[in-house]
């Protein structure tokens, strides 16, 4: 790309306010290369950035400080609200981005997940520092949904980024039934990348939401009809893409038990440092079953969501509260 190129497609993105999913159909461009364009103009100097740390950390500091104190986890990122949901994403994840490259060291091993938010991390990574970390999939791969529903692709971008390798789990998401399962953790090669896995010292991983248009559905883990299912019985998110739960943080009954080859809950509460990523306001049920389950560490998402997150905290309190003293 010619430097005029370059820096009318930093314009529009700082300046015009276009989100880089616009910028790339318009250059005719991938959304990751929108991404490496964007940091090229920074460091060409075509782009310079002030940061003003004044409004948004007053404003988050009081809703970090009581999502700690609420749910017993260890930090909350906060980002800033913003009306369009492709750069409010985007914001979400270079937090995460910098906290990552404040705390990784050379011996880290990261396990990744999936999803939208996670695999954005990678592409709003800005460091000079090299590192030798590990980043290995905490989940298998799945051929629909892109490289957002790819934990491999995302290991690879993050080793690219930060620094070090990626390791691959040779192995599906899913699998039809249990026997194949077994017969796929008793591989040497799956074995030894999901122990890798569950030894991380982080784990990066996305929070879900039932809805008809959800990553489940899109992958062909679930037909419409069982996602209603499973919002009648009171199913209202997952952590990792399969673990379902309801609103107290409890695990459901679904026809992906014993078919997923991944880290489990369990598995992610024996990792010091879990980062769970939600920036879409449909989550919000999601995100309190999610910290409800003792299995995060570190929740990252939005002003708003954060806000309606502790307000609706006590309110189901409250109405447990009002039930058990009438019963």
């Amino acid at each position: 790309m010619s430097p005029d190129e370059l820096t009318e497609l930093a314009k529009l993105y700082h300046i015009d306010g276009w989100t880089q999913e616009e910028l790339a159909s318009q250059f005719e461009i991938s959304r990751v290369k929108v991404g490496r364009l964007l940091k090229r103009a920074v460091a060409e100097g075509i782009v310079e950035i002030r940061v003003r740390l004044q409004h948004p950390p007053n404003t988050t500091a009081a809703l970090e400080k009581a999502l700690m104190e609420r749910f017993d986890i260890r930090r909350a990122i906060i980002s800033v609200d913003h009306k369009d949901p492709e750069r409010q994403r985007e914001l979400l994840a270079g937090l995460v981005a910098r906290y990552l490259d404040q705390s990784l060291t050379d011996t880290s091993v990261v396990a990744v997940g999936m999803g939208r938010n996670v695999s954005a991390v990678p592409e709003h990574v800005v460091s000079n520092q090299r590192r030798h970390c590990s980043f290995v999939c905490a989940i298998g791969g799945s051929y629909r949904g892109g490289e957002a529903m790819n934990a491999d692709q995302i290991c690879r971008q993050m080793a690219m980024r930060f620094g070090g390798e990626s390791v691959t789990l040779y192995a599906p998401a899913i699998v039809s039934d249990t026997e194949i399962r077994d017969a796929l953790l008793a591989n040497d090669t799956v074995r030894q990348s999901l122990n890798k896995a569950q030894h991380a010292d982080v784990a990066v991983v996305g929070v879900g939401d039932i809805l008809e248009d959800s990553n489940m559905v899109r992958m062909g883990w679930f037909t419409n009809e069982e996602i209603t299912t499973l919002r009648q019985l009171g199913v209202v998110g997952d952590i990792m893409g399969y673990d379902f739960i309801d609103i107290d943080g409890n695990l459901a009954e679904t026809p992906l038990i014993g078919r997923v080859i991944g880290l489990t809950i369990e598995h992610l509460r024996d990792i010091p440092d879990v980062i769970a990523m939600a920036s879409e306001p449909t989550k919000v049920t999601g995100i309190l079953g999610a910290l409800r389950t003792g299995s995060i560490d570190t929740l990252a998402t939005t002003q708003s969501i954060a806000q309606t997150v502790l307000n609706l905290a006590q309110a189901t309190d409250n109405m447990t509260a009002r039930s058990n003293v009438g019963t």
